[in-house]
């Protein structure tokens, strides 16, 4: 069970972290015009948030099973394979392409020519700022969420699944949100407070709604792991958890 679990953690982060490159505007997606916020902000996000949500619910059920000793685990393990992902990336822009390749890849489908591994290092390789915010706020967001969580567990005990998990995931997300934007645009960027603020605001209204959307899928995945393990051993596991004796 910890080996899936952090199989579909590690998997979602590091894919998050490779396609947030991408910035897309929800309102245009969905087909509406765009939202203006702050005067000028619309919802512009990360392509990373779509599957975000699916890392912050599999740490959630993490935690109910494995405890905050699990959760630590898996959040250093994917840290560690997200940092290995860009020193991979980094090493492989360097490469020198082949004529041939560069030859049939050098025109858009309207005949526009372009520079395919320019384009190449352009996506895959972010800047430094942007690198260390994303491990610094992954990590911080990581490790709030589960003190967070175990905190609301001790004083609701095994009811209220939707408490805890939904109200960890927002506390840590709000920290995640002014985190990595700070690193990123402010402290190796050009950005103003006020522009980080606004923009942070923007990104964690979606997080905010998205994680309440999802939170009954919680109950569907207990559900199933409830099954698979049976009963008395699922019981048995979220009591060691309680008495933090687990070992993953």
């Amino acid at each position: 069970l910890f080996l899936v679990l952090g199989g579909i953690f590690i998997t979602n982060a590091v894919l998050a972290e490779m396609i947030g490159v991408k910035i897309f505007s929800l309102e245009n997606t969905l087909g509406f015009e765009p939202v203006k916020i702050f005067g000028k902000y619309s919802f512009n996000l990360t392509a990373g948030v779509m599957i975000w949500p699916v890392v912050f619910i599999t740490t959630d059920i993490i935690n109910e099973y494995f405890g905050k000793a699990g959760v630590k685990k898996i959040s250093y393990l994917a840290t560690s394979l997200i940092a290995y992902m860009f020193v991979v990336i980094a090493l492989v822009t360097r490469l020198s392409p082949a004529d041939f390749w560069m030859q049939i890849n050098n025109q858009d489908p309207e005949g526009n020519p372009f520079n395919m591994n320019f384009a190449f290092n352009k996506i895959f390789m972010q800047g430094l700022g942007i690198i260390i915010g994303s491990l610094v706020a992954f990590l911080v967001g990581q490790l709030l969420d589960v003190y967070v969580f175990v905190k609301i567990k001790n004083l609701t005990g095994t009811k209220m699944i939707w408490l805890r998990a939904t109200g960890s995931t927002l506390v840590s997300q709000l920290v995640d949100s002014f985190v990595v934007l700070f690193i990123a645009f402010y402290i190796f960027g050009n950005f103003t407070l006020q522009e980080i603020t606004n923009i942070a605001i923007v990104n964690y209204i979606y997080k905010f709604c998205i994680a309440v959307v999802l939170t009954p899928l919680l109950y569907v995945a207990h559900g199933i792991i409830d099954a698979y393990l049976g009963k008395e051993k699922a019981k048995e596991m979220v009591q060691l958890v309680k008495e933090e004796k687990v070992s993953v």
